[in-house]
């Protein structure tokens, strides 16, 4: 019986996994709100009925995406689940992302950039999500100015909130504007650049 349990559980995780890799598809091409659940169904190989199943309704499975996402961008980082990097491990990881970014994630990219803008308003659908992965962005960020501060690798006296606050703000500009004009905008020069820049000023 164990055996049979864990086939059926294989077989619920592929299935999910494809209804998230037919959404995310879609999406990139047709936006959210042109997408139907019977289109992603159907790329799927599944039914309205099952893909609601598994994601509760069409939202949910917009969240499923944008956290899968998250996934990739640490597992193409292997970056391990808890780590603690050094500011220049963490420097490096986030130059290395916007070039895989700028190479096979503009779609995703876009996608996060165009939900955010339109759960800006506190009671829309994913607007907490949102919220709280930023929350949770700004918390690395400044656990990790509070480690570089305390080992030596930036000079004391600087406020890690502030710190954290302006590279999100960073990160998140730079992305607005490489999608707006991608043939203008180096998104991995300014990334190299910026984060440069930020070193050699926090440096003691």
């Amino acid at each position: 019986m164990t055996g049979v349990k864990g086939q059926v559980q294989k077989r619920g995780v592929e299935r999910r996994r494809a209804m998230v890799d037919a959404a995310i598809d879609l999406f990139a091409r047709q936006g959210v709100r042109g997408t139907g659940v019977a289109a992603i169904a159907e790329r799927a190989g599944a039914t309205p009925s099952a893909l609601i199943h598994h994601f509760g309704s069409k939202d949910g499975l917009v969240r499923a995406v944008l956290e899968e996402a998250d996934r990739r961008a640490l597992q193409r980082l292997s970056v391990p689940a808890g780590a603690e990097p050094t500011l220049d491990q963490a420097l490096d990881w986030f130059i290395r992302d916007a070039g895989h970014t700028a190479a096979t994630e503009g779609q995703l990219a876009a996608l996060h950039t165009t939900l955010t803008a339109e759960n800006l308003q506190p009671g829309s659908v994913l607007h907490t999500w949102f919220r709280d992965r930023g929350r949770a962005l700004r918390t690395h960020l400044s656990d990790l100015f509070t480690r570089a501060v305390a080992d030596g690798s930036v000079r004391p006296g600087l406020d890690p909130v502030v710190l954290a606050a302006e590279t999100a703000a960073f990160l998140e500009g730079a992305h607005l504007l490489w999608l707006l004009d991608p043939e203008q905008v180096d998104l991995v020069g300014i990334h190299r650049s910026y984060f440069e820049g930020l070193a050699a000023r926090l440096r003691p």
